[in-house]
């Protein structure tokens, strides 16, 4: 058994939906980020970042594990069951290059463009245009880089895993804005369409239920 420690938000969505694409038992433990549930002393004592998502993994030797940072969760969950990151060298060298990219570019820009245009005390122009334009610059990246195949990595990963609650959440926004700039992005519209249509995504992404 594993509990999930998560919210509605796009790097939550990341674990439930690996949990349901691996079949992994799980309990689900909502922490209200409105409500500042994750500064409480007793999530403290599992990650001192005070973010959402962490695990505790219970069928680990030595007793519980907490893990958080979702890119660890992940490799963690991956390496536990043998499924979504593969072991031969190159394959896993891709996998994790866009596991990476989705880490350092696509959820911390996108985030920064939401930010900013929807959560600022202020609008604050040039901010709203640097972010807005290099998360356009990353759909591009990705755009690219699905280039002949169905998924970053070639084969479903969970570099696909950790991409698709972002680049879901950030799509439609800047679709209605940006529609001619995100209409020439056909591979990452349709990869969005593949993973859209896969049960244990949609189910991932009704995670937690409130």
């Amino acid at each position: 058994m594993i509990d999930l420690y998560t919210w509605t938000t796009p790097n939550g969505r990341k674990i439930s939906i690996m949990l349901e694409e691996t079949g992994l038992q799980y309990r689900v433990i909502p922490v209200n980020l409105g409500k500042e549930e994750q500064m409480a002393p007793t999530f403290t004592a599992l990650n001192p970042n005070q973010k959402i998502p962490t695990i505790v993994d219970h069928d680990v030797p030595g007793g519980p594990l907490a893990i958080f940072e979702s890119g660890a969760i992940l490799i963690h969950l991956a390496e536990k069951t043998g499924r979504f990151l593969p072991k031969d060298v190159r394959a896993r060298a891709a996998t994790m290059e866009w596991l990476m990219f989705q880490m350092s570019h696509v959820g911390p820009m996108i985030g920064q463009a939401g930010h900013f245009l929807n959560q600022a005390p202020e609008k604050i122009p040039y901010a709203i245009q640097r972010f807005i334009g290099e998360s356009v610059r990353i759909l591009k990246v990705l755009e690219a880089g699905l280039r002949d195949k169905e998924y970053l990595a070639a084969d479903y990963s969970i570099a696909d895993i950790a991409t698709y609650p972002w680049v879901s959440a950030a799509w439609g926004p800047l679709h209605s804005t940006l529609p001619d700039e995100l209409g020439k992005l056909g591979n990452l519209s349709g990869w969005l369409d593949r993973m859209k249509a896969r049960p244990a995504v949609q189910r991932g992404m009704a995670v937690p239920k409130v």
